[in-house]
């Protein structure tokens, strides 16, 4: 089955899927969904290095929702609805030749829906007139192939590369920011390593686990010489949840700010430790069910240097003063005995054990985000804020829905009764006296429920 393009020929596989070939590399522009700004503007670099003309969309508005929600069923889950109405709304701008366009979207290949995003995806592009743009699968799985594009091993060491910078340049910013005496260094500090690190991918370099190390160290070393004030204490927030709405500022209704503005200092878990958890399940699966011992042979290599990268994260930003990543092996075995290692789906065990690393390295103010009616997070994040509390009666957790149909000031009210809480209780400790509101505050904090709703319905 083929059908003709005024630029290009459109050449479908064997089930009618429309494939990005060789030839479309040549002059295509490959839109990209935004998640988390820092790792994907370093990544979005790496595949320029290969010859992709990519364009990172950092589109906002609550017209992503609905262009979304004209395209897609409205039980669909709120990140696939986000994605796939940023990719349309961009089709629909009027920036792009039609003809010329391509789309790149992740599959995990896991239980979680998410996996199914690339055809809820595809018939969103046919609902609205837009089939011959391609969609490319970025997957490890072998699920989709195209001739287009291909992920070499120099490559997928280059974009672990982007993520490990990429998680260290926002831990530092993170724990700078709240503190700087001259407001936006850390930012601004950021774009300039974004910009030097964009050089070296160009020029072949920064990839060497000797190289790596040395600008690590160099990063972690430039955000130490920021002036910083820490004269008054700061309530720290943790950021947990659907990997989606844990990052993106479209997905959480611009979370980070929002705590900024509240005078907060913010963690949020990297990329890589997500990383590390889907490839551990694999070696998981075939230790239980069986499988190729090349196979795990294979992944155990990938596993062992994503520790590596994990590891030279930790010394870096530890050297320089600064509150590094957790350990991987560590994380994994708070949740020992609390959550099984079999409930994978989604963020599965790693969403309770974030919560819980998060509590013990002084951030027991925690956002749990999540989509609403994700059951992963319902059972693994929301289900299991009670045990959290009986292991350490520190953690201060929120569940927040994020849906089109859920009000902006409903999840925000939620999050200043969670700090309201926390700054009683940072108050005292400051003064070793307890605060006269802590009672009340803690009851209304228990009793407090979402609204019942549907979506779309405020």
């Amino acid at each position: 089955m083929q059908g003709r393009n005024t630029m290009a020929q459109l050449v479908y596989d064997k089930t009618g899927r429309l494939l990005f070939t060789k030839e479309m590399k040549k002059d295509y522009t490959i839109l990209l969904p935004m998640m988390a700004p820092i790792q994907f503007k370093l990544m979005n670099n790496v595949f320029g290095m290969y010859g992709y003309n990519t364009v990172l969309l950092d589109t906002e508005g609550p017209e992503i929702a609905q262009v979304g929600l004209k395209y897609v069923h409205n039980d669909t889950c709120y990140p696939a609805l986000l994605v796939i109405g940023q990719f349309i709304h961009a089709l629909q701008s009027g920036k792009y030749d039609l003809n010329k366009t391509a789309l790149i979207i992740t599959q995990t290949g896991g239980g979680c829906r998410a996996s199914n995003y690339i055809h809820l995806l595809r018939k969103a592009l046919r609902k609205a007139g837009f089939e011959q743009v391609p969609v490319i699968s970025l997957n490890l799985s072998g699920l989709e192939k195209n001739s287009g594009f291909s992920l070499s091993v120099p490559m997928i060491r280059r974009l672990i590369g982007a993520l490990v910078y990429g998680d260290t340049l926002m831990l530092l910013s993170n724990q700078t920011k709240p503190y700087e005496v001259n407001k936006g260094e850390s930012m601004a500090l950021v774009d300039s390593w974004i910009k030097t690190l964009t050089e070296k991918f160009k020029n072949g370099s920064g990839f060497t686990i000797k190289e790596q190390k040395n600008i690590l160290d160099n990063i972690a070393e430039s955000f130490s010489q920021i002036q910083l004030d820490k004269s008054t204490p700061k309530v720290k927030v943790g950021i947990v949840g659907e990997i989606y709405v844990k990052y993106a500022r479209l997905g959480n209704n611009n979370l980070e700010q929002f705590l900024a503005d509240q005078d907060c200092e913010v963690c949020v878990p990297g990329i890589m430790g997500f990383a590390l958890f889907k490839v551990d399940n694999r070696l998981e699966d075939i230790k239980l069910y069986g499988g190729s011992r090349i196979k795990f042979n294979v992944v155990k290599i990938l596993f062992d240097y994503l520790v590596k990268m994990e590891t030279l994260m930790i010394e870096s930003t530890a050297k320089y003063g600064f509150i590094p990543p957790g350990k991987y092996a560590h994380t994994k075995e708070l949740v020992k005995g609390v959550i099984g290692y079999g409930s994978k789906m989604g963020e599965g065990w790693l969403l309770t054990a974030e919560m819980l690393e998060l509590t013990e390295t002084g951030y027991e103010n925690i956002v749990c985000t999540q989509p609403f009616g994700c059951l992963p997070n319902h059972i693994c994040g929301k289900g299991m804020i009670r045990k959290i509390k009986s292991i350490d009666d520190r953690a201060n957790i929120v569940a927040i829905d994020y849906d089109p149909g859920a009000p902006r000031v409903n999840q925000e009210n939620r999050i200043k009764l969670m700090l309201a809480v926390a700054r009683e209780k940072l108050h005292e400790r400051q003064t070793g006296t307890e605060h006269p509101k802590t009672k009340h505050t803690v009851l209304s904090l228990i009793h407090i429920s979402e609204p019942t709703r549907r979506r779309g319905i405020s």
